[in-house]
């Protein structure tokens, strides 16, 4: 067995897996009791497909943004390097079924949407790669397996 790697996703045997799933990856605890709850928001089968990088771009402002009306103590939700999936952290939060029920909501927003939000030089710093429809497209077969999310294995 492979020596043990501080990055948790590294320890991850990344074939055994069945994507779209959300997994909880880890809870850190702070000094004070707050405790960050780290999520693996998986969209694609990893090293089968990813998503595309401006799709990718896109659905990452639209949830950013979007998110955080569906829940409250969001620290930072963002893409994996390897395109296939996200990460979500929140504080103080532990109930994995409204954690779901957040991210559902979230990618209804992005069906919704008719512009990616803080697509231009100003906020963002690659405004000229962005496809709404690309991210419409990722959120939909992400919701096309919601009842599959909690499947990790």
């Amino acid at each position: 067995m492979a020596k043990k790697m501080n990055v948790e996703s590294f320890n991850l045997d990344h074939t055994k897996v069945k994507a779209p799933y959300v997994r909880l990856v880890g809870v850190i605890e702070g000094a004070n009791g707050d405790k960050v709850y780290k999520y693996d928001i998986r969209f694609k089968q990893p090293n089968k497909e990813h998503m595309d990088m401006d799709g990718l771009h896109s659905i990452e402002h639209l949830m950013a943004e979007n998110i955080r009306n569906h829940m409250d103590n969001v620290l930072d939700i963002g893409p994996m390097g390897c395109q296939t999936g996200f990460y979500l952290s929140i504080m103080n939060h532990d109930l994995y079924e409204e954690v779901l029920e957040a991210i559902e909501h979230t990618l209804n927003d992005v069906l919704e949407a008719r512009e990616v939000p803080a697509c231009n030089e100003v906020q963002c710093g690659w405004a000229a790669n962005h496809s709404l429809e690309g991210a419409k497209k990722i959120a939909q077969e992400m919701l096309d397996h919601r009842n599959e999310w909690h499947q990790v294995f």
